[in-house]
């Protein structure tokens, strides 16, 4: 799927999860924690495409994540891609084809959505609020590349580095201290597995099973068959999947702020 799909479909899917803790298990999050869930969700629904590298000095290709911050986050998927394809050679078996790069290898996988999940929540624990604004940095920014691509277009990176670093800082400074904010790594993983699954809906498929092999092979791509696949940039994917999940993400939203605005005007439904 495109970077905006991803990053839309982390923010529904947090949403929606939300309302139905909300709704069946009573458990209640303040407008801010609910707003930074979803922007971390988002954003992490977009980090695994940080293994698709552009051309660093140019400041040109990649993916959409990979542009982000300019030379910088380009730089970063540049490694994360040579670390994927050296994870790859280092694993693969002998029905393993040859590859010259890493897209959708490492970090299109389960552990190392799961990785990434426990080590943000062991960097909050271990660093708290400073931590905290760092990681909301990097993903707040993801979050407006992917749900605001066409403005983050015409912006570029420097007014979304701004953007993240105001929004980054705001966060930081209504956040009660002393504690670990195991949400945030929570949201990271579950942006990082609702990636996985998008994928898994095209034709490319991901290697969502590895490091099981499976026939002489160590990186099997799962995905749908052809006939049925969702093709990368197609009305599908652009008008139908998008229309539905912002459908979601708008009904969970007023969902989960309807009865606090309706109690605080003292109006009974």
């Amino acid at each position: 799927m495109m970077g905006p799909s991803h990053a839309l479909s982390g923010a529904a899917v947090w949403l929606t999860g939300s309302w139905a803790l909300d709704q069946f298990a009573d458990y209640h999050q303040s407008p801010l924690a609910l707003a930074v869930g979803t922007a971390v969700c988002a954003g992490g629904a977009l980090f695994p495409d940080l293994d698709l590298s552009g051309k660093v000095t140019r400041n040109q290709g990649g993916a959409t994540v990979a542009r982000t911050f300019g030379v910088f986050s380009l730089f970063i998927a540049e490694v994360m891609e040579k670390v994927s394809l050296g994870v790859y050679y280092a694993t693969k078996l002998s029905r393993d084809p040859r590859r010259n790069n890493g897209h959708r290898t490492l970090t299109h996988t389960l552990p190392f959505t799961v990785l990434v999940g426990w080590g943000t929540t062991a960097l909050c624990a271990a660093y708290g609020k400073w931590a905290v604004v760092s990681i909301l940095f990097f993903m707040i920014g993801l979050a407006l590349r992917g749900l605001f691509d066409e403005w983050a277009e015409r912006a570029g990176w420097v007014i979304v580095t701004l953007a993240s670093a105001a929004a980054a800082w705001f966060t930081f400074a209504n956040l009660p201290g002393d504690r670990g904010y195991p949400m945030i790594g929570v949201a990271v993983g579950v942006g990082c597995f609702v990636h996985i699954l998008g994928d898994m809906i095209t034709k490319a498929g991901v290697p969502i099973l590895w490091p099981i092999p499976i026939k002489r092979r160590m990186w099997l791509m799962v995905g749908l068959p052809n006939g049925i696949a969702l093709r990368t940039g197609s009305k599908a994917e652009v008008i139908v999947l998008r229309t539905v999940l912002t459908v979601l993400s708008v009904l969970a939203a007023v969902g989960l702020v309807a009865p606090s605005v309706l109690h605080r005007f003292n109006i009974e439904v």
